[in-house]
């Protein structure tokens, strides 16, 4: 993974924002390798983290899998498929071309902005530009880490990379390790 960021997705109506949502659904985009990972195996993360059979009760929650091309199109249809399949249910999942807005800052790299002495580290390392903390993969990676995502081993080996302080590393280690 290099970035992510969160948005709206598969809407159309302009100017949207969290106070005027309209057709759009809340989503994650996230920019990836495919030569580190495959389109297949985002998927399978994404069918193992909800149930993609569930209907929504608001448009803004609806599930979603928006593709770039049509390479990505056909996977996201077959492995739709088989989950509905392994499920015995139909699923009720909208596979479309991707159209995407990103959401306002404050609803950026939401783990990390719960921990403020590690969002401050960061963001003073960007000079306060809202722009580049949200598109930076340090920044993603310690979010996820946050989280309780990613290897120990992973973490250990990219720890010194990820621009905090001393305290910052450490404090990071602990919440991995906490939130696995």
């Amino acid at each position: 993974m290099l970035r992510t960021r969160v948005g709206y997705a598969g809407g159309s109506s302009a100017n949207v924002n969290y106070n005027n949502i309209g057709d759009w659904m809340e989503a994650i985009q996230i920019d990836f390798d495919p030569k580190q990972v495959h389109y297949k195996d985002l998927l399978e993360i994404f069918f193992a983290e909800h149930d993609a059979c569930d209907a929504p009760w608001k448009r803004q929650y609806a599930s979603g899998i928006f593709f770039h091309n049509e390479a990505q199109k056909e996977v996201a249809t077959q492995a739709l498929a088989g989950f509905g399949t392994a499920q015995g249910r139909k699923p009720v999942t909208e596979i479309a071309p991707v159209v995407f807005a990103t959401a306002e800052d404050y609803h950026q790299k939401y783990y990390l902005r719960q921990t403020h002495a590690l969002a401050a580290d960061l963001i003073a390392a960007f000079n306060k530009n809202e722009h580049n903390f949200r598109e930076s993969t340090a920044v993603a990676r310690v979010n996820g880490y946050l989280a309780g995502n990613g290897a120990a081993t992973d973490l250990a080996r990219e720890l010194k990379e990820l621009g905090l302080s001393e305290a910052g590393q450490k404090f990071l280690t602990l919440s991995h390790e906490r939130n696995r």
